[in-house]
């Protein structure tokens, strides 16, 4: 799938979410949600972060979870929440991949030309690579999480470098949901209740997608350089652009 395209798919999705707010009962759904989450708010946030955790490993997207922490929890905890779980989650895999099923990974991961580069560049800027690679719609995300233990980063790399690089997509896409959350009560209480607030999400997820697909654009330029570079070193993997964007 295409980086240019995706923000585009965004913006699809978060309309048809919202239509869908405004057809079904969704106030009532999350009034009865939120009540529970708010007697058992310790136990819901483990069970958030067990199964963010074992998407990650199942390589499942949490394209879904991450927008229900912003639905269920709001923007700080959801962000909190999104943050531990999904660094949990890749740090796991990564250890997985490293010491447990090496093979497997490579057969995953055989079909992607550009991973070859990857692992080079990694052995000269780990952190870096990491970094970008995480920021840039490059590469596919929870793949990445099991392509770098095959690879010479070292480990506190790869979750400093990995838990800089998601922040933006969370932050995004906690947003989404948290705005879903605030049109929803306000399809239940009244167009005239709370229309200011929303209209600050509402400008603020703009300005965060914004932000966010332009930090993408610039680490995507900035990757394919250092693969670039890392392909006139070895020209045997000179395809770099085969990424794995399916």
């Amino acid at each position: 799938m295409s980086g240019q395209l995706k923000p585009i798919l965004l913006l699809l999705f978060v309309g048809g979410m919202l239509l869908t707010i405004t057809i079904l009962p969704v106030g009532s759904w999350l009034s009865v949600m939120a009540t529970w989450v708010e007697s058992h708010r310790t136990f819901a946030w483990i069970i958030y972060i067990a199964a963010y955790t074992a998407a990650s490993i199942l390589i499942i997207p949490g394209t879904i979870l991450t927008l229900a922490a912003g639905f269920i929890f709001g923007i700080p905890t959801g962000i909190f929440l999104v943050s531990l779980g999904s660094l949990t989650g890749a740090a796991s895999a990564f250890i997985v991949s490293r010491f447990l099923a090496r093979d497997w990974v490579s057969q995953r991961i055989k079909s992607f030309p550009s991973f070859r580069v990857l692992d080079k560049a990694t052995r000269h800027k780990g952190f870096i690579i990491v970094l970008l690679a995480r920021l840039s719609p490059l590469f596919p995300f929870n793949l990445l999480n099991y392509a770098f233990g095959l690879t010479a980063v070292r480990f506190r790399d790869y979750v400093l470098a990995s838990w800089i690089g998601m922040a933006p997509a969370i932050v995004l896409y906690v947003y989404v949901g948290s705005v879903a959350e605030n049109f929803s009560q306000l399809t239940a209480n009244g167009i005239g209740e709370g229309t200011e607030r929303n209209a600050l999400l509402i400008t603020g997820l703009v300005t965060t997608l914004i932000l966010t697909v332009l930090i993408a654009r610039m680490a995507t330029r900035a990757l394919t350089q250092h693969l670039k570079s890392e392909t006139a070193r070895d020209p045997i993997n000179s395809n770099i652009n085969d990424s794995g964007n399916d």
